[in-house]
C-alpha cells in the first residue's frame, strides 16, 4: 500500500479564492471549477455576471486537465492533428484547464470559463500557484 495525497475542500476553497482575486484584478466574470484527480467536482463557483454555460464549461475543462494530467491547451493542440481526440466523452480540449501536480502526481484539475481561453488559463494558473505556494 502507498499513501496518496488528495485535495481537501479547504484546498479547493484556497484555489477558488486565488482565482477570484486574479479574475477581479482583470474585471473578468468567470466560473471556476476544481476537481479531484479523477475529474469529480469538489468546488464550483460562478461569479456574479458570468455566463450561464461557463459553469459547465469550467467543470469540463477541470475534468479534462485532471484526467489527462496535462493543460487543456496541450489537448487542444493535439486535436488539430488528430480530430478524433476531440470526441472523447466528458472532456473538453479547450484552453483554460490546468492539472494540479504535487510531488509528481496529479491530484486534481482547475477549469475556468467566461473570458478568452488564454485568459481563462491565466486565472486557473493563479489558483494552482496559490495552492502550491502554500504547501
Amino acid at each position: 500500500m502507498r499513501t496518496k495525497t488528495t485535495l481537501s475542500a479547504a484546498d479547493a476553497a484556497k484555489i477558488v479564492e486565488a482565482c477570484k482575486v486574479e479574475a477581479a484584478k482583470n474585471s473578468w466574470l468567470v466560473s471556476i471549477a476544481v476537481t479531484d484527480e479523477a475529474g469529480y467536482l469538489i468546488h464550483l463557483e460562478r461569479l456574479d455576471g458570468a455566463g450561464l454555460p461557463s459553469a459547465e464549461i469550467a467543470t469540463l475543462k477541470a475534468r479534462t486537465a485532471a484526467i489527462a494530467k496535462a493543460p487543456t491547451k496541450a489537448l487542444e493542440d493535439v486535436v488539430k492533428e488528430r480530430p478524433a481526440v476531440g470526441l472523447m466523452p466528458n472532456r473538453l480540449p479547450v484552453q483554460g484547464g490546468v492539472p494540479i501536480i504535487y510531488n509528481g502526481e496529479c491530484v486534481g484539475g482547475i477549469g475556468v470559463s467566461g473570458v478568452k481561453s488564454h485568459e481563462d488559463e491565466i486565472v486557473a494558473i493563479a489558483g494552482r500557484e496559490a495552492l502550491l505556494a502554500s504547501l
